[in-house]
């Protein structure tokens, strides 16, 4: 079996030490060029250097995404992008565009090369044919099911790496190929740049009644039409090691650290569960619940996503499907503060957003499950007791038995 990979988003600083803290075993990013994340913060040159330097003190791959389509233009800024990503350290370069592919050979030979998810790579003859040009994995399309990765897996050579996604948000186009954000708002998605319009609510209007807008809907639930579910795969990791997947991919580099320290910790105890044979714990399988999501399914994994398409309740959909009634988020839980340092029997915290000592408090250390927190006093900077915190980024201090990591993720029931 060759070695799994827990792969985790990183937008910028702050994220990549969440992922580092809660235990992937490599990361994703982007510079300020080339990725399909413009919305990120990303990482300049500098930064870059320091992401990868710090990563690679914990053992901790770096991939970086070059997966736009450039323009003219923008082909003659990337060798010297590239060539400066290989001084930092970077461990490899995720790419679709064949001009780019063959930039990175030349400008960045000491790069692994991965074959990104906007390539649409579905069938084994495409995989070899990449091969042969130099890459080590690829990023399958998100319309691949189980048995086509067991096909692929068999037919190409045993040091190729296939990564697939696990975790997050759906594009309802094929491997995120979408014409919609640029025709309708001038930004293009393979620049990454998307609007999501796939999101939107949309209406009618008959070109003989102008300003009379008539509601497109499946039924009288709603007419989000183009809105995908989120994915999540944590209760079938084991279908995918047993089909052959290298690497295991969080989505989410326009997401919050609070997002990745969770999906991470989430993931990499079931990985790991999966990995001795065992079923993860229940603790395990509900903290994807507390994530901020839309509605999860399974995606492609196990057939087209008909069944329950149209279905408003999450429960009646195992396989994919659109979700009509809204494109908004579940979300059960806040992120509230993060652990600066325990000592003395006082923990010191940053607070991130308003919550109170009457609220129903839950602690999230790195690798391990949510403790329940029940402080009885709370201190401002100043040492004056409060019982509401409201100030973001205040330093605050609860005196208690409870001692945890730094960097541990402090939450409340909403």
């Amino acid at each position: 079996m060759n070695k799994t990979e827990l792969l985790a988003p990183a937008g910028d600083m702050e994220c990549l030490i969440s992922a580092l803290d809660y235990g992937c075993d490599a990361v994703y990013l982007a510079g300020k060029s080339f990725g399909m994340r413009a919305g990120a913060k990303n990482f300049d040159m500098e930064g870059l250097a320091a992401a990868v330097s710090l990563s690679h003190e914990r053992g901790v791959k770096v991939y970086l995404t070059c997966n736009t389509i450039p323009l003219n233009s923008e082909i003659e800024q990337f060798p010297q992008f590239i060539a400066a990503a290989q001084e930092c350290g970077v461990d490899a370069a995720i790419a679709c565009d064949l001009g780019i592919i063959s930039l990175i050979k030349e400008y960045a030979p000491k790069l692994d090369l991965h074959i990104s998810t906007q390539t649409g790579v579905v069938n084994y003859r495409t995989a070899l044919e990449l091969y042969k040009m130099g890459a080590k994995r690829v990023v399958l399309a998100r319309e691949v099911d189980l048995e086509n990765i067991r096909e692929i897996r068999r037919k190409i050579p045993e040091d190729m790496e296939i990564e697939v996604f696990v975790h997050g948000a759906m594009c309802v186009s094929f491997s995120g190929r979408c014409l919609i954000s640029e025709y309708l708002t001038g930004r293009g998605a393979n620049r990454g740049e998307c609007a999501q319009p796939c999101r939107w609510g949309y209406y009618l209007m008959e070109e003989k009644r102008p300003n009379q807008f008539y509601k497109v809907f499946e039924d009288e639930r709603g007419s989000y039409i183009l809105n995908a579910r989120d994915m999540c795969m944590i209760d079938h990791l084991d279908d995918l090691i047993e089909a052959g997947v290298t690497s295991f991919k969080i989505e989410g580099r326009a997401k919050s650290a609070y997002y990745v320290a969770l999906t991470v910790n989430a993931y990499r105890a079931a990985l790991d569960s999966y990995l001795k044979g065992e079923k993860p714990p229940q603790w395990v399988l509900d903290e994807v619940n507390k994530i901020s999501h839309r509605p999860y399914c399974t995606g492609f994994f196990y057939g087209k996503p008909t069944d329950g398409a149209g279905s408003q309740d999450p429960a009646e959909v195992t396989n994919g499907g659109q979700y009509f009634a809204d494109s908004g988020y579940m979300r059960d839980y806040d992120f509230v503060g993060v652990v600066d340092f325990c000592e003395g029997g006082i923990m010191n915290l940053t607070q991130r957003n308003y919550f109170t000592l009457s609220d129903e408090l839950e602690l999230l250390p790195p690798h391990a499950e949510p403790i329940k927190f029940v402080p009885e006093k709370m201190f401002d900077k100043d040492g004056l007791p409060i019982e509401i915190a409201r100030r973001a980024t205040e330093k605050l201090t609860v005196p208690t038995d409870i001692a945890v990591p730094p960097h541990t993720i402090l939450r409340k029931k909403i």
